[in-house]
């Protein structure tokens, strides 16, 4: 705590809960003083201007009401939300809002890795408490800044695809209704709640297609299904009390996806195969087709990709791609020019170069 000369003018600097606090006071020296020596005692008695304005709410209460008032109703991950909040709540639960800083999730962080949780997984816990500290502040339940939230950095080009042989062994060793829910899998590329979220209505035999309402980037997508998924489709019991491909306990709702990915992971370790999760099987289905020579493009519309730079992780699966580009070049071209002939004439060195 201190204070400084600027210009003309003198400045107070202090610090409340780590965060660091400088006011213009004036011209005055000594006004400068008494209002620093203010600041000091409302510091110390907890009655600083910017904690009064705060409500003193604990992040406890303010998690339940994220929860069950905002998370339940606006987002399809409410159950994972619930899991985040957990973990936060193991850190933070106690602290009244205003009170967490960015020292306090630099800790938290360090913490979460050393008990084995993956950046990734960090990232989420961590994108949760920014969004429920921004609803806090939308809900005028948190009236300062909130701290800044760095995020690890993530590597997103993992590429993990199944050979042909361990996909026979995941579909071998898989019961109903997984081995279905694996097959459709491996051959439309749709992610797991999209395929759980299947009902009759949006499947059309007949076109060869299925219609995926409620989709990751919010829009409709047109997903061609092959022989092979018709055929599966064709084999599974409909319920006559849903409406949904594979229903749960429940027939007005589906299986649940922690129930699937529960049971996938036991499968695959019977299979014997190694690092692989459910969500693999959709980079399968696209490093499967860019082996085969399917361009990229075609692959980004398959899979539903907005950006293309997703789509090109599994670029380097098609090495003669290149090649087989620049070969198009050694055919005649529009105006009759044979490269062919001319490739020959750059080796035979008896030839000449033209005048020019």
């Amino acid at each position: 705590m201190g204070i400084y000369k600027k210009g003309q003018n003198w400045y107070i600097d202090f610090y409340v809960n780590g965060r660091r606090k400088r006011e213009k006071v004036g011209i005055n020296k000594k006004l400068a003083e008494a209002v620093l020596a203010k600041r000091k005692v409302q510091v110390v008695e907890g009655k600083f201007f910017d904690i009064k304005r705060n409500e003193k709410i604990k992040f406890a209460d303010i998690a339940r009401t994220f929860l069950e008032n905002y998370s339940r109703i606006n987002k399809k991950s409410y159950r994972r939300d619930v899991s985040l909040i957990n973990n936060l709540n193991g850190s933070f639960q106690g602290k009244y809002l205003y009170e967490i800083n960015s020292l306090d999730i630099e800790i938290y962080k360090k913490k979460r890795i050393s008990e084995g949780a993956a950046p990734g997984t960090v990232n989420r816990e961590l994108s949760c408490l920014r969004c429920l500290l921004n609803r806090a502040i939308e809900w005028g339940k948190l009236k300062t800044i909130p701290p800044k939230i760095r995020l690890f950095r993530e590597n997103n080009e993992r590429v993990r695809y199944l050979e042909r042989m361990e996909a026979e062994q995941l579909i071998k060793f898989s019961p109903e209704p997984l081995k279905s829910i694996v097959i459709i899998a491996l051959n439309t590329g749709m992610r797991l709640g999209e395929i759980l979220g299947l009902r009759w209505r949006d499947i059309d035999l007949k076109s060869g297609n299925i219609t995926l309402w409620d989709t990751k980037n919010k829009e409709k997508r047109q997903v061609p299904i092959n022989s092979t998924v018709i055929d599966t489709l064709m084999a599974v019991n409909k319920s006559p009390d849903s409406d949904f491909v594979f229903p749960g306990r429940n027939p007005s709702a589906h299986i649940h996806q922690s129930y699937i990915s529960h049971k996938f992971n036991r499968i695959r370790k019977q299979a014997g195969i190694k690092d692989f999760r459910f969500h693999d099987l959709r980079h399968t289905f696209a490093s499967w087709l860019t082996m085969k020579g399917i361009n990229l493009k075609t692959v980004q519309e398959l899979l539903g990709h907005k950006d293309f730079k997703m789509t090109l992780r599994y670029a380097h699966l098609s090495p003669d791609h290149k090649k087989q580009a620049v070969e198009f070049l050694v055919e005649k071209n529009t105006e009759g020019l044979d490269w062919t002939l001319f490739g020959h004439q750059r080796k035979n060195k008896n030839l000449k170069a033209p005048s020019k």
